[in-house]
């Protein structure tokens, strides 16, 4: 009673404490007890009312993210949420930077199994910033009082609505408490158990199996001083990855080729003047001067380029529930490009079953250390997976990313379309009617032939050559990121199948069909 009070008379008075205050975590801790009751007694009855506020912000690095063709569009990777309109009482609130074209939002309320179109829309509330600026979306809802205004008269009763955001950090705190709307997801304060250096502790906590290297490194000098003690402890090793604690797909990483010197007294030497000739930046756009600056404020780490001739890149999905449970709702094989295979590029649903299920063991000994320490809502961890000479697996645990990702939204749209669940006991998804379903999702189909042609073509093109999600057969082709295509000629592809081969074929196909639609 006492802090639904206090929340009443902040949001009655429209005066909030100082961002980052202690006023602030206390009542921002206050709003988050409720969501254990909207768990218990919302979150799992399809007929109770709830609003959910949907803010698809990527709260990250502005200048490391500005280097992504087509960030801004990033946004509509969220709109996989609109699926939960197929709960009759469910009220959705979605916020972006620019407004979302009509005919995207139409695509995706006609994906809608047993709901009309016409009555999800009258639940669904489209707000914008109207500012494309590289500003976080969070920052740019805070910097407009009558936007957030306008969020709070949309949500009725805060008791029964909650935020989900694609990260949370110190922005998304304020604006929870702002609303006067708990969040889904994990406190900011623990932003570190999610770091690059946070996840390599939690790693050797649990036993999980990590590269060898080393973490919550700051500066050049740090960087050269671990990237001799690797050498001398492993004399043949030929690579490293350094990556920034807060890097995002693959983008705050770079790879490092040692020179052919010799490991004797003088090697940090020898290894600081050719620093600049071995050291390259995954992103493009990212220089190394640039780099270090980035890794000087936010840390990072140094560890061993796994080699291995036969080595996957898997990833597992966990939710932690409010009441500390967790879920693996999923396993994927990352698709991962660039010269060093470190930029994340889309996934294969599920992980191949020779080892997904002891992938699973190994995220769960993870998701119950991280649980213990405050985390909650949905999250990945990422490995990279070694087959050995007696043909098993071994897992090393990589990274983890407190967040959402590139493997969210393609399995929420399988989830939500099939009503299905992962079962992580054998690695199969089965859907509500018995059946087996699998996926090959991309984010990065890029083709420079392909700008120019809009939403409404891309829809009629998919149409006309019966590429759309066929609902009898649940099988078919899912768009995202459709907003970047004109301008950027880049789009994501969900395509769900009956088997793997049927699911690639589908993909292999959506991209035969778009390439000679847009050919000159």
């Amino acid at each position: 009673m006492n802090s639904l009070i206090t929340r009443k008379t902040f949001i009655k008075s429209n005066h909030f404490p100082e961002p980052g205050s202690d006023a602030e975590r206390t009542l921002f801790n206050d709003i988050q007890q409720v969501m254990k009751k909207q768990y218990e007694q919302v979150f799992s009855d399809k007929l109770a009312e709830r609003t959910v506020v949907i803010i698809p912000s990527l709260t990250l690095d502005m200048e490391i993210l500005s280097k992504i063709k087509g960030a801004l569009h990033y946004e509509e990777r969220m709109l996989c949420l609109l699926m939960l309109l197929r709960m009759p009482l469910t009220k959705v609130i979605y916020v972006t930077s620019v407004p979302v074209p009509e005919v995207i939002i139409d695509y995706y309320l006609n994906l809608l199994p047993g709901i009309t179109g016409h009555h999800a829309r009258k639940r669904l509330t489209m707000l914008s910033c109207y500012d494309s600026s590289v500003k976080p979306l969070t920052q740019k809802i805070l910097d407009r009082p009558r936007l957030l205004q306008t969020i709070k008269e949309h949500i009725h009763n805060p008791e029964t609505a909650h935020l989900t955001c694609y990260n949370i950090t110190p922005l998304e705190k304020t604006l929870s408490v702002q609303l006067s709307v708990p969040l889904f997801g994990t406190d900011p304060d623990k932003f570190y158990e999610g770091s690059k250096s946070g996840g390599r502790k939690t790693f050797r906590e649990c036993g999980v199996d990590l590269p060898d290297g080393f973490e919550d490194l700051h500066t050049r000098e740090d960087v050269v001083r671990a990237l001799a003690a690797l050498k001398r402890k492993y004399p043949g090793l030929r690579k490293a990855v350094v990556k920034m604690n807060d890097g995002f797909s693959g983008d705050g990483n770079a790879m490092y080729r040692y020179p052919d010197v010799p490991v004797d007294d003088q090697l940090e030497q020898h290894l600081a003047a050719t620093l600049s000739q071995q050291f390259k930046t995954v992103a493009k756009d990212v220089s190394e001067e640039l780099f270090f600056e980035k890794f000087h404020d936010m840390g990072g780490i140094v560890e061993v380029f796994l080699d291995g001739e036969i080595k996957m890149s898997p990833s597992v999905q966990c939710v932690i529930n409010p009441d500390k449970n967790i879920d693996i709702v999923s396993t994927h094989d990352q698709l991962l490009g660039g010269d060093d295979g470190q930029i994340f590029l889309g996934a294969i649903f599920p992980a191949d079953e020779a080892y997904s299920v002891s992938l699973a063991t190994e995220g769960k000994k993870i998701a119950t250390a991280l649980a213990a320490k405050g985390a909650m809502g949905r999250f990945a961890v990422d490995f990279i997976s070694v087959k050995q000479d007696d043909s098993s697996w071994r897992h090393y645990a990589i990274e983890i990313n407190l967040r959402k990702g590139g493997t969210t939204h393609p399995f929420l749209m399988l989830q939500f379309l099939t009503d299905g669940k992962y079962q992580s006991n054998d690695g199969a998804f089965i859907t509500a009617s018995g059946n087996k379903r699998f996926y090959f999702a991309s984010d990065n189909v890029s083709n420079d032939n392909y700008k120019g042609l809009t939403p409404s073509d891309l829809i009629d093109i998919a149409m006309f050559h019966s590429l759309m999600f066929d609902g009898a057969t649940q099988e078919g082709v899912m768009f995202h990121l459709v907003g970047a295509l004109s301008e950027f000629g880049k789009l994501g592809l969900v395509c769900i199948g009956s088997t793997p081969e049927r699911a690639k074929a589908l993909y292999d196909r959506a991209l035969e069909v778009l390439d000679a639609e847009s050919a000159g």
